[in-house]
């Protein structure tokens, strides 16, 4: 006869089971703390090693899946299936841009271009929610084809707009059912960006285009850049073409730049410096940007000097701009106009004119304009760290200590030059070795997921570039520039936006000295660009430098789910806390996350997420 106790357990947890249950449940037990524990010390590889050819078998996938299901009850212990999935936004928002409510700036009274700029201080519309991609949305065709033929459902393109545009870059586009093809250049005599490449060489005094490098010319500020073909003519010329156009609702240079593949952000100098350090680079072009160059005071001409390196050209390309003194008669009449006075007092001078085309160099001597023939005043205080400042009425750079000619520059940094950055050569190849061994590693993460159309398989090699998925990549902490280095060094086909953050060392002279395209941003705020526009999003650090700007983890995540394309790529490096919580959030806006241990001993680990394909 049963106690009453015994009775009650009954009653509570139901018959007891047999023995050979119990024993059953207990061995399975027993066997999955041990495949726990031997997974929790053995999970992946160290990621300072160099890479193995057969990283990825089956059975490393398995412990993989494994150690994912176990971290991801870990986060259903502590609570993270309490907090819902952050949810999509409307239709309206496909090609939602923050800082850019063109409505809101007309309501504060901006006009003139104005309201085209971007003005976070006047953006409150924050909406915690995912940017869908449009119902047409395809994943990017592979380069080089991409480079050339793009889906007509990725970006906000109205056939009108197309019909009306006239510029030189987007007459070289046709419209076809649902795709965009830009024109090739092979046989174009006339109107063709080859043959207007060779003749700014020739203008400059150079036998031919490919001679841009050794003429010192390494980056590009390309200014209202049409949709990005004179930019894809001096990339494959291995020059760093950078586009700034304004912000656009819809026909976006910018977006369509970007979705090419190309080098893009938005920027708009009609009221605000551009985010760049003064003295940034070798050339700024114009080809009928649409900027009336000699109003307000020369200020935008200003501009431009401030972002030329010493000794570097100014290509204008702008029949506009030659009728806009009326009281010339003559079919060049930028010669005789405001135009040309206003840019002998920056001390540039005139070094051809070829019809609609010209050309001016920047001077190499900073004494012209302390001198005589200087009169605009010499700005005062740190120049270094621009960030829409407002434009200046003054010469910047001068008493710089990278005030270098152009012509001087070596084509790799020497013990010289990084010493004028602040850099001992040491510590220099100490972190460009470092993200050498890093790239090997991130490569044989994501090489079985990130090639062509099909996902390599385990065991296949590893193809070659330019049939690669990742086209660009964002180093959102770029630090020296030593991801972008790697990347160009293993001869990868992509290119980096390097993001030096707002608040951190200022390294972007260093990392634009290297010939690579960068910018400064604070990441309390959303990045200058469209949504849907980058293949793969590295941090490293970052995470902990915005919990010390006391900003938002989540909405950092947000918005790089924002500017991410469908199943585009997240490289997370930072403590292992702060991944932790990183991994939690990633989960509530849908990415797929796994963590991984260094096993060097320190406290920091990977996060590599992807983002979904999400459609509604």
């Amino acid at each position: 006869m049963r106690s009453p106790l015994v009775n009650k357990l009954s009653l509570i947890f139901g018959p007891r089971p047999p023995l050979n249950r119990i024993l059953l449940c207990l061995v399975s037990v027993c066997v999955l703390l041990a495949l726990l524990s031997s997974f929790s010390t053995t999970t992946f590889d160290s990621a300072t090693s160099y890479a193995k050819p057969d990283i990825y078998t089956n059975y490393r996938k398995l412990k993989e899946q494994a150690r994912n299901d176990y971290l991801e009850l870990k986060s259903i212990s502590l609570g993270a299936n309490l907090i819902k999935d952050v949810g999509l936004c409307g239709k309206e928002r496909e090609n939602y841009v923050p800082c850019h409510n063109v409505s809101a700036n007309l309501l504060a009274g901006l006009k003139d271009g104005e309201e085209f700029d971007r003005h976070c201080e006047l953006s409150q519309e924050h909406q915690n929610c995912l940017v869908r991609p449009p119902k047409e949305y395809k994943i990017p065709l592979t380069w080089p084809a991409g480079r050339d033929v793009i889906w007509s459902g990725n970006v906000k393109l109205t056939k009108d707009q197309f019909l009306s545009s006239g510029s030189m870059t987007k007459r070289l586009m046709l419209l076809e059912e649902n795709q965009i093809a830009f024109h090739s250049e092979d046989g174009m005599i006339v109107d063709g960006v080859k043959d207007y490449s060779h003749l700014i060489a020739d203008m400059i005094g150079l036998g031919s285009d490919t001679e841009f490098l050794q003429a010192g010319v390494r980056t590009v500020l390309d200014i209202g850049c049409g949709f990005g073909s004179f930019g894809a003519h001096l990339l494959s010329l291995r020059l760093m073409a950078l586009c700034v156009a304004p912000y656009e609702p819809s026909g976006s240079q910018v977006q369509l730049a970007l979705e090419r593949g190309l080098p893009a952000v938005i920027g708009n100098f009609i009221s605000k410096q551009l985010p760049f350090p003064s003295l940034s680079y070798d050339m700024v072009h114009c080809a009928q940007c649409g900027i009336i160059w000699d109003s307000k005071d020369g200020l935008f001409l200003i501009e431009i000097d401030r972002l030329l390196k010493p000794g570097g050209y100014f290509v204008l390309t702008s029949p506009t701009t030659q009728q806009q003194d009326s009281t010339t008669n003559t079919k060049n009449g930028i010669t005789s106009s405001s135009l040309e006075g206003f840019t002998k007092k920056l001390c540039w001078s005139l070094l051809a004119q070829q019809e609609e085309t010209f050309i001016w160099q920047k001077t190499a001597d900073s004494q012209c304009y302390t001198s005589s023939q200087g009169e605009i005043p010499v700005c005062k205080g740190n120049e270094m760290q621009m960030y829409y400042q407002p434009l200046a009425h003054c010469i910047s750079g001068t008493t710089s200590r990278w005030w270098v000619p152009i012509h001087s520059k070596s084509d790799h940094l020497n013990s010289t030059e990084l010493e004028i950055h602040g850099l001992h050569p040491d510590d220099f190849f100490e972190d460009s070795n470092f993200w050498k061994l890093a790239l090997r590693n991130y490569w044989s993460l994501l090489s079985p997921l990130i090639f062509s159309d099909h996902p390599k398989r385990p065991g296949d090699d590893d193809p070659l570039p330019p049939y690669n998925m990742v086209r660009n990549v964002m180093d959102m902490n770029a630090h020296y520039g030593g991801l972008s280095a790697a990347l160009m060094e293993a001869r990868k086909a992509v290119w980096v936006m390097n993001v030096v953050p707002l608040g951190a060392r200022n390294t972007l002279p260093l990392i634009h000295d290297q010939g690579f395209a960068g910018v400064l941003h604070n990441w309390c705020e959303p990045f200058p660009t469209y949504p849907r526009t980058y293949d793969l999003l590295h941090a490293n650090g970052l995470l902990s430098h915005i919990a010390s700007q006391k900003c938002s983890m989540f909405e950092l995540l947000l918005e790089m789910d924002r500017i991410l394309r469908p199943e585009g790529w997240i490289i997370l490096s930072d403590t292992l806390g702060t991944i932790e919580k990183a991994r939690t959030l990633a989960a509530q806006i849908r990415w797929e996350a796994r963590v991984i241990d260094l096993q060097n001993g320190s406290d920091q680990r990977l996060l590599v997420c992807q983002k979904p394909f999400v459609r509604k």
